[in-house]
């Protein structure tokens, strides 16, 4: 009986990965899950070396060019300069383009991508598009992937319910 207990407990655990909070010098609403990946706010350029450090092999950045504090040339370029391979996936999150949720799914699938760090302004576009891709290329559950996507630090309802509209769709095909 402990013993089918015992696997009850761990089985339950494996089910929803482990949201992390990690500080580091140059990154805002750092959020990692295992090592699959890393959804973060505001990430500098002088960051992109501690990104590397931790094992990532990509960074996604979902920031506008005409944000306040995005810094696209120079974060391209530490990226480069530090091994990371660097994709820049602009993401409106007051009027998010399924378009640019494709192309992170396509980037997610690509292995030499992995693991992924994602960020934005607040780690809020992080987790939405990672909430899609749970849900698109891992056949998550809705409720499991956005469980961590709130964890990892998803605030917006319109963007979640972008998110998970965005997921069913995919699903259907």
């Amino acid at each position: 009986m402990l013993f089918v207990f015992a696997a009850f407990c761990l089985s339950t655990m494996s089910l929803h990965a482990q949201v992390t909070t990690d500080t580091v010098a140059g990154i805002t609403n750092l959020r990692r899950v295992e090592s699959t990946v890393a959804c973060a706010g505001a990430t500098t350029p002088e960051a992109m070396k501690a990104v590397k450090d931790m094992g990532f092999a990509s960074v996604v950045n979902l920031r506008e060019a005409s944000e306040e504090g995005s810094h696209l040339d120079a974060e391209t370029a530490a990226a480069t300069a530090a091994g990371l391979r660097y994709i820049h996936l602009p993401l409106n999150s007051a009027s998010p383009d399924a378009a640019v949720f494709d192309r992170f799914v396509e980037a997610s699938r690509a292995p030499e991508n992995q693991p992924m760090f994602v960020y934005c302004r607040s780690g809020n576009r992080a987790a939405a598009v990672w909430l899609a891709k749970r849900i698109v290329v891992d056949g998550w559950t809705a409720e499991r992937a956005t469980e961590e996507a709130e964890a990892l630090g998803l605030h917006s309802a319109p963007l979640k319910h972008f998110a998970l509209d965005y997921a069913k769709a995919r699903q259907a095909k």
